[in-house]
This record gives C-alpha cells, structure tokens and sequence, in this order.
C-alpha cells in the first residue's frame, strides 16, 4: 500500500505524447518490420515454394510476409532451401515476436508502468540531495522557481508539492518533479524529499498552511534554509517561531512599490531591476576570500552593501563591518554588461 500511495503521489517530469501520435509510432514500427521481413524474403524467392503453382512472385512474398506476421499461417507458402529456413529462424521469427510486441504494446504498457514509474520514482530519490522542495505552485511559486533557474539551478533539483493535482501536472508538464498532497503532513514532505533538501520555498495561498508548512518543515529539516511568503505582516513573527529564516510579505511589498513609484519613480525603476535577474543590476552574495580576511569589504573595487557574519546582516554603515573576518559572506552589487 505504501508503494501504491507512493507511485501515485510522485509524478516524474516526461515528454508529452498524444494517443494519436503513440499510435501512429506504434504503426510506423509495425510497418518497418513487415518492409524489414518482406526484404528478407525477396533476398531468396527460390528459396520458398507455393503448393499452388511452385514458383514464388515478390507479391507471393508480400502475402506470406503478412499472414505470416499475423500468425495466421496459411501454409501454402512454405521455406524449403536451408538457407530460407536458417533466415526464418534467425531473423523471421524474432520479427514475428517483434510485431506482436507491438501490436499489443499498448496492454504492456498499462501493465508495466506502475512498475517502471515505481523504479524511477526509487532511482529518483536515491539520488536526491540538496535539492529545492517549492510548496504550493501559484503564482509566487512559478515566480520564485524562474528565479532559480535564472540563478543556473537546474530543474531536476527542484520539487513541487502542491494539493492540486492539476497543479502537479502542469509542474511535470514544465519539467519539474511534482508530489500531489498537502505540505502540513510530513509523509507528503517525505515524499519530496524535504529531509535531505536545502532549501525550501513556501508559497501558499493561505498565512496560517503557510505557518504549519513551515513548523512541518522544519521538524523534518533542521539546516535547510526556509523562506515563506505570507500575506499580512501581523503574520510574520509566528512563522519565523515556527522555523522560518526569511518571511516576505507580499501585500506589504507590493504596497511599498505602489507608493515607491509613486514618489519616485527611478527608484521604482532600479528596484524591479533588481528583482530581474541577469540584466543589468543583480545582488548576489559570495563567501569571502582567505586573502579578503582582514581587508575593507570595498578593497577589492565592488559595491558592497552589507555582511552577513553569524547570521547576521551587518550594513555598510555597521562599524563590524569594517573588516573582513573568515567565514563572513558579503552582499555586492554586481553590474550585467550588456552583449558586445
């Protein structure tokens, strides 16, 4: 049963097919084969003979390739040589065998794909580590794994949980993992791999899911970093008590751009160029270099507008920030050059 739940639980991104297309796949198979047996035969006509006059035409061929295939064997064309027999029992049968795989292919395939989905969703979290568990596909979600992979993350280290299954499908659909379940039960974070992930993003549609999310989260993950999105303010200190690192609120910012671009609206401007990232100004942060440790975070020539030393942000204007020491990380400005 726990296989069971599992398999339907975890969609594994695949190509989409349609019916028709698996269907015309399946008869341009069928049909290779037959040309491939039809040619077969006609390498050897006098190798084979008609009870109804002897001889053997290349439509004579045609027909015994055909019955032959549908295993329907009339018998009245039959290979005689030793050479004509060696062919049909190396290479015709195997043909023959062939076709019908294909032909019932499709009854193999819905008998085998629990199994096959069963191995790949086992090889899949065997191979699981340090990857990005995203809860809730939205609109903040789709949102916050474009970042991710603006930032160079590949999409196979990225999972999607999500009650809808309709949600999961269009995940998989766009080539991600996807776990069908709600985020507050620890056997559907489990399934995405949440103990052994490094990040999480929580972007549900409601504060108080969000809230047990993130207490779920964390009793499954102890170091993953937690970043929950909530949307009133009054919100915020309960779910940074329940585990997370870092809260944004999101009627709170979107207010603050509103009234940002009212009174200025260059300032607006930089801002959403921040928020893009890879074109023209990008914050990032990068660990600080043995030859930095000692130095003025602006001795190497970039614009650097904080520190984090211990977990904490520590701001150009922060007298601690004045000197580097090992095992701090710096906040920098970083300028996209335009191509050419």
């Amino acid at each position: 049963m726990q296989e069971d739940e599992t398999v339907l639980g975890v969609r594994l991104p695949s190509p989409a097919m349609s019916p028709l297309v698996a269907v015309l796949r399946r008869m341009a198979v069928a049909l290779l084969i037959l040309l491939a047996m039809y040619a077969l035969v006609l390498i050897d006509l006098e190798g084979y003979r008609d009870s109804a006059d002897g001889a053997v035409s290349a439509l004579d061929a045609l027909y015994y390739v055909t019955v032959s295939l549908s295993t329907t064997g009339y018998g009245d064309i039959a290979p005689v040589s030793t050479e004509a027999r060696i062919v049909n029992i190396v290479a015709v049968t195997p043909l023959r065998i062939a076709f019908l795989v294909v032909l019932v292919g499709t009854t193999l395939e819905v008998l085998t794909r629990r199994t096959r989905d069963a191995f790949r969703i086992r090889r899949w979290r065997d191979r699981l580590r340090d990857h990005t568990v995203v809860v809730g596909y939205g609109t903040k979600g789709r949102a916050a794994i474009r970042t991710l992979l603006e930032s160079e993350r590949s999409k196979d280290s990225i999972v999607v949980v999500d009650p809808s299954r309709t949600a999961v499908e269009e995940a998989a659909l766009d080539g991600f993992t996807g776990v069908v379940g709600d985020g507050t039960r620890s056997e559907v974070l489990r399934r995405a791999g949440l103990p052994t992930a490094r990040e999480v993003v929580i972007a549900t549609q409601r504060d108080d899911t969000t809230a047990l999310v993130t207490l779920t989260a964390r009793s499954l993950n102890e170091t993953a970093t937690i970043v929950a999105a909530v949307r009133e303010a009054e919100n915020d200190p309960l779910v940074r008590q329940s585990g997370a690192d870092v809260v944004i609120t999101s009627s709170d910012a979107a207010g603050r751009m509103l009234g940002v671009a009212t009174q200025s609206p260059a300032v607006s401007a930089l801002i959403e160029d921040f928020l893009v990232y890879g074109k023209g100004l990008d914050l990032y942060e990068r660990t600080v270099g043995a030859a930095e440790v000692g130095q003025a975070p602006h001795a190497g020539g970039e614009i650097v507008v904080a520190v984090v030393r211990d977990h904490e942000i520590l701001t150009y204007a922060d007298p601690r920030a004045a000197t580097l020491q090992a095992g701090d990380r710096m906040v920098v400005i970083r300028v996209q050059r335009p191509p050419g």
